[in-house]
């Protein structure tokens, strides 16, 4: 797509991020929606994308309001339907506020003009689709959710992946037990953040990060880890890795850390999903 960017772009803005982080403590947020796009429908939804949504994103990306956004399709389908995510990342609740503003902005508008254009039209003549009509052809607004996330750690590498190119994310959602959400997170940095950062220093993890529902919506989950990388093949060298890292280590101590992690969460919980992006957006360097 002509206007995709490179990856390489927004990992340099979130590296700068991560860099100040014992200064500034930045903990982006990240507003996710989910849609289920009727087969057939696919074109019409990014048609939608560019009249409604994109607009807003961009001028407030170049304003410095969002950090970047984009949207994935997941690697697996289920029964929900749900096969698209538009997602945008900002440094705090007012940018969640002026994104979800300008959006509503923005169909008010587009109702107007649509109106406008429908009394103006010649008499008898059948007026078009407007476009609050075509997001109900488009896709399933039933399934449609939306969740709020903040990153409680944060990491982005310094490899710069191939001009153009698009992620994949890996997401790991955990769930801990009530009242265990602190020993977990300290659990996870003492024996999994490492082997993580490893692998964003050799280039094979791009960015990553620990990240918690802002809003509490979904029960089925408190904790999800997410990692982008310029390949599927990645993901392989991130098992190997852990694999690796825990056979060093004496049965006992193996033992032991399985331990914990299984008295800290609901192993039953977890789901592991991968998603691919095919719109990737991020602010166009000074």
């Amino acid at each position: 797509m002509k206007n995709r960017k490179a990856i390489f772009l927004v990992l340099a803005l979130l590296w700068t991020l991560a860099a100040s982080a014992q200064q500034q403590k930045p903990q982006p947020l990240t507003f996710w929606s989910e849609y289920a796009v009727k087969p057939g429908k696919e074109d019409e939804f990014m048609n939608l994308v560019k009249t409604i949504g994109e607009p807003v994103r961009d001028k407030l990306m170049a304003e410095g309001v969002v950090l970047a956004w984009g949207i994935d399709v997941p690697l697996l389908r289920g029964p929900s339907g749900v096969n698209r995510l538009i997602w945008y990342a900002v440094n705090d609740w007012s940018g969640v506020e002026k994104v979800q503003a300008g959006i509503q902005a923005q169909l008010a508008k587009i109702a107007a003009e649509e109106a406008k254009s429908g009394e103006s039209g010649k008499k008898g003549q059948k007026s078009s689709m407007t476009t609050a009509q075509r997001v109900q052809e488009v896709f399933d607004a039933s399934k449609t959710r939306d969740y709020l996330t903040r990153d409680l750690v944060f990491v982005a590498g310094h490899t710069m992946p191939p001009a153009g190119f698009l992620p994949y994310t890996r997401y790991f959602f955990s769930k801990a037990k009530a009242g265990k959400a602190g020993e977990f997170r300290d659990a996870w940095e003492k024996y999994n953040k490492p082997v993580i950062d490893k692998l964003v220093a050799d280039g094979v993890i791009l960015a990553y990060g620990l990240a918690i529902e802002e809003l509490r919506t979904n029960p089925d989950f408190t904790h999800f880890t997410w990692y982008s990388a310029n390949s599927m093949g990645a993901f392989d060298k991130l098992r190997d890795a852990f694999i690796a890292d825990r056979e060093r280590r004496s049965k006992e101590e193996r033992d032991a850390i399985a331990a914990l992690f299984n008295e800290l969460t609901d192993a039953d919980a977890i789901r592991i999903h991968v998603t691919r992006a095919i719109v990737f957006k991020l602010p166009t360097p000074k």
